[in-house]
């Protein structure tokens, strides 16, 4: 199979999300990007790995980075894709349609077909995001090739509904313990349960209330929440260790030590282990070309709750929105699905920026 890049944006999107990409799994779809954009005359192509780049070079003034992993979370029956009407609305249904296959496909699309941009681009398009970040395509390109970052804007095609999203929250991974002491269950006194001393650190997240936090103009959600509980050693012992996972989704006006203090405080008095941290991204919408870019797509900006790879930008000093179809509730969702015609939207609003048309 050769990727058809002068087929439409929904077509490509079908024939992405029918290749397995599931997260380590995506040799052959990258292997298809590669050969694709490798026919593109006005294309620079660099291979690392399983991301795949391609670059135009024409000394324009500016230069921006579009980016897309091409990864998805595990397949649970929902591929093949295929074609639905929900009250009149066509959709594509499957696995990746939503995150974030439909913004790939436009991305390849543009790409092939852009030869002549206002601005110098580097497409990106990489492995491993829905997994732990030591994996992460962006981020072993990154340590690898730093100067392919170099650039005054940059934008991920996570699904955002086809809306500008700015920056991102953060995230924070925190396990909370509680220890006791083992005994048999018949004579439980002269133990000392841990699984029951969870009890307030349950009681303090049921009691936290989620603060709004509104950074440059956008209002960031934060939240605080067990995701996780682990204890007992078997059906007569009295536990002598409770665990429970917690992640932080912070905004982006705090600093990593910001987040790590409020955990911190939240479980005073327990023992408290960051496992697993990730800066936030402010909105990064002041800069001109960013204004140039939301006037664009003729939308308004709104905050992005969830994390995402415009943080690694944002670290770099390089300006970074989320914009892609796909309504980001169903990223995930076994009844994953994105409306045919927000494909052609965010495709539009790409091409006008892009060719200034």
């Amino acid at each position: 199979m050769v990727l058809d890049l002068t087929a439409s944006s929904a077509a490509l999107t079908r024939a992405i999300c029918d290749l397995p990409s599931v997260s380590g799994d995506e040799k052959q779809l990258a292997d298809e990007i590669e050969n694709a954009v490798s026919a593109c005359a006005h294309l620079e192509v660099i291979r690392h790995g399983n991301t795949v780049v391609a670059r135009t070079d024409l000394g324009r003034a500016q230069r921006v980075v579009i980016a897309g992993h091409i990864d998805t979370v595990p397949i649970n029956d929902n591929v093949p894709t295929r074609d639905i009407d929900i009250d009149g609305t066509p959709f594509l249904w499957g696995r990746g349609t939503v995150d974030m296959k439909a913004g790939v496909a436009v991305q390849l699309k543009l790409a092939a077909e852009l030869a002549d941009p206002v601005v110098d681009i580097t497409w990106m398009w990489y492995d491993n995001e829905e997994v732990e970040a030591s994996r992460n395509g962006l981020k072993l390109l990154a340590e690898t090739r730093p100067d392919l970052f170099d650039a005054d804007f940059a934008i991920l095609g996570e699904p955002s509904d086809g809306r500008v999203e700015g920056g991102c929250n953060g995230t924070l991974r925190a396990v909370v313990r509680t220890r006791g002491v083992r005994a048999h269950s018949a004579r439980s006194w002269v133990g000392e349960n841990a699984i029951h001393r969870v009890a307030p650190i349950l009681s303090r997240l049921a009691e936290y209330r989620a603060r709004e936090i509104v950074v440059e103009g956008l209002a960031y959600r934060e939240g605080l929440n067990a995701v996780a509980i682990r204890g007992g050693v078997a059906g007569n012992v009295i536990p002598d260790l409770c665990e429970v996972d917690v992640n932080y989704r912070f905004a982006p006006s705090k600093s990593v030590e910001d987040a790590e203090a409020h955990v911190r405080a939240a479980f005073e008095g327990f023992e408290v282990e960051i496992v697993d941290v990730a800066p936030g991204a402010r909105p990064g919408l002041d800069a001109p070309i960013a204004q140039q870019f939301l006037a664009a797509v003729g939308g308004e900006a709104h905050a992005k709750y969830g994390w995402t790879d415009v943080a690694r930008f944002s670290a770099l000093g390089v300006p970074a929105v989320n914009y892609g179809p796909g309504d980001p509730h169903l990223a995930h969702h076994d009844e994953e699905r994105v409306p045919l015609a927000q494909i052609d939207d965010v495709e539009r609003g790409l091409r006008a920026w892009l060719t200034a048309s």
